[in-house]
């Protein structure tokens, strides 16, 4: 199944692009997903803060299960100054 991933400030330079599509395994969560970028994209595996993750516009936990088409969103810590 596909899934939509968007990405932004740190991750989205890391990755460099701010949204790609993904393949993933039926019945994958948020957690999974995160791992496999990491194996796509060696830059993220460094990333050791704290993400929140959005799917649909909705704010979830790693172990949120994965539809076909569901919009991710990995939202870093924001920094102001």
């Amino acid at each position: 199944m596909n899934v939509k991933v968007k990405f932004f400030a740190i991750l989205r330079e890391r990755v460099g692009a701010s949204e790609i599509t993904k393949e993933i395994k039926e019945g994958s969560t948020v957690a999974d997903l995160w791992d496999a970028l990491k194996k796509d994209y060696p830059k993220l595996a460094p990333v050791n803060m704290r993400l929140l993750y959005a799917v649909n516009r909705n704010y979830v936990n790693g172990e949120y299960a994965l539809k076909e088409r569901d919009e991710v969103v990995f939202v870093p810590p924001v920094s102001g100054g």
